[in-house]
């Protein structure tokens, strides 16, 4: 008997969370390693250079993961829209690739043109799997996904620890894409294939993909724009060592979001498309998707500022001390930035995918604003200010926007998790004060970690105990099914 979408929803997010911990691990020590035998600069140049293939590859999707998760006509069978979405994908893929490669060998030299090339190459590749990806999307069966993603973490992990141990520089972060780009086809098309790829062009089909892609596109463009923008503005205005701080920072910030933000929010996607005219089960599930992520995000997340110093100075190195602040501040759109991914399923479930540009809009202009007036005053504190902003314009835009599909109580979303993470952080630190302890110390660090943490659980259960047994029994009843 097929599984309820809520079973799913749920079996899957347990995978995806399950290898993002997994995951995580992996690469946390790859970060910390390579960092440590990297210099800052090789940092900043393969930010840079990833920052422009990722903003230059929105071309590829085109809005197509969306309008093939979208539940219509042209969609309901299966294979044949498969087919026609890998057609789409194909063609895109290789004049993209050739466009790019150009540009690279004309405009380009030395290290910028090797690393444009390799990541073009790997970006290209990797797309080709996009079809049986939103596949196994569509389906809400993300199992193959998340062993994907750890096996991916496991194999680039140990390729670039060896490079870099044997003295590479760049070439230690560029295999990186290499090996995940065939790790990505080899599980998706080559292990028990998920889809056979074939061609197929079938001109309505064609029509909806293009049509439904083109109301999404410039969303994807803005969003593109809203993640790269910084890192080309911070390599372009002032170069690739302050970059390399600004990069790392935003890494090793992010890693609290990797660890349960992407997992939920790749699966809201395919359970707000199953619930789309169901509003009460849709809002229920908006709730508990958003819920979950900002409770966890701002213990992650204030759990990393508090122990920052030590964090940076213990394991990174004395070297990366000045991207302190900017990792604090990083930290800030760690504990909101899950929601935009989330928000944005919900517009693309509902068939309403344009509700995003406006929000994004307003999001670019102050982004450039922010960067020129804070970053040049201020430096990479000044462009972690402006990204903060931003940000919250967005969601507070979004958030108005999608009350018109979902019942949402910003108290119940954000009073819990505010109380316990501002009562958790001016009790810990108090406590180190106290205690007369040194900050940058291990002890300062397990003292403060220990203190936030059972401050913050404690409080949790004492506001939200009822909802909180609810959602461990719901997932013990769906792991077991």
């Amino acid at each position: 008997m097929r599984k309820s979408i809520a079973e799913r929803s749920i079996i899957s997010a347990t995978w995806n969370v399950g290898a993002s911990l997994a995951s995580v691990v992996v690469l946390f020590v790859r970060s910390v390693m390579l960092s440590r035998w990297l210099p800052v600069a090789t940092f900043g140049v393969y930010g840079f250079v990833s920052a422009a293939v990722m903003l230059a590859a929105v071309v590829l999707n085109f809005g197509l993961t969306g309008a093939f998760l979208h539940r219509a006509p042209e969609t309901e069978d299966e294979s044949q829209a498969a087919a026609t979405h890998f057609t789409i994908i194909t063609v895109i893929a290789l004049a993209w690739s050739a466009i790019m490669i150009g540009g690279a060998l004309w405009l380009t030299t030395d290290a910028i043109r090797l690393a444009l090339i390799v990541i073009t190459l790997t970006t290209a590749l990797a797309q080709l799997a996009q079809t049986p990806r939103v596949i196994l999307m569509r389906r809400v069966a993300h199992r193959r996904l998340a062993i994907m993603q750890f096996v991916n973490a496991v194999l680039t992990t140990l390729a670039a620890l060896t490079l870099a141990w044997r003295g590479a520089t760049l070439w230690a972060m560029l295999i990186t894409n290499i090996i995940s780009a065939f790790v990505t086809l080899s599980l998706l098309y080559l292990w028990k294939p998920v889809w056979r790829p074939r061609f197929r062009w079938s001109p309505p089909e064609i029509r909806y993909f293009l049509h439904f892609g083109s109301r999404t596109w410039l969303s994807s463009v803005l969003l593109s724009a809203l993640d790269r923008i910084d890192d080309l503005w911070t390599g372009f205005y002032l170069g690739s060592a302050p970059l390399g701080f600004y990069s790392r920072a935003y890494t090793f910030a992010t890693y609290p979001r990797r660890i349960l933000a992407n997992p939920i929010s790749t699966v809201s996607g395919g359970t707000f498309a199953e619930l789309k005219h169901e509003r009460d089960r849709l809002s229920q599930a908006f709730f508990r998707a958003t819920a979950f992520l900002l409770r966890s995000s701002f213990y992650l997340g204030g759990m990393f500022a508090l122990i920052a110093p030590e964090f940076i100075g213990i394991l990174l190195g004395e070297k990366w001390l000045p991207m302190t602040n900017v990792f604090r501040l990083m930290l800030i759109f760690t504990l909101l930035d899950p929601m935009k991914a989330i928000v944005a399923n919900l517009f693309v479930a509902v068939g309403r995918p344009e509700q995003v540009i406006q929000a994004r809009l307003v999001q670019l202009v102050l982004l450039i604003v922010g960067l020129f007036g804070l970053g040049f005053a201020w430096g990479v504190v000044g462009v972690a200010l402006a990204v903060d902003a931003m940000l919250m314009s967005g969601i507070a835009i979004l958030m108005w926007k999608a009350r018109a599909y979902v019942d949402i109580s910003l108290v119940r979303l954000f009073a819990a998790p505010a109380i316990a993470l501002a009562a958790a952080l001016t009790l810990a630190y108090a406590a180190i004060l106290l205690a007369g302890l040194r900050e940058t110390t291990l002890t300062s660090a397990l003292m403060k970690a220990l203190i936030f943490s059972l401050i913050y659980v404690l409080l949790m259960l004492i506001m939200e105990r009822d909802q909180t047994l609810g959602m461990l029994r719901r997932i013990r009843s769906a792991i077991r099914l």
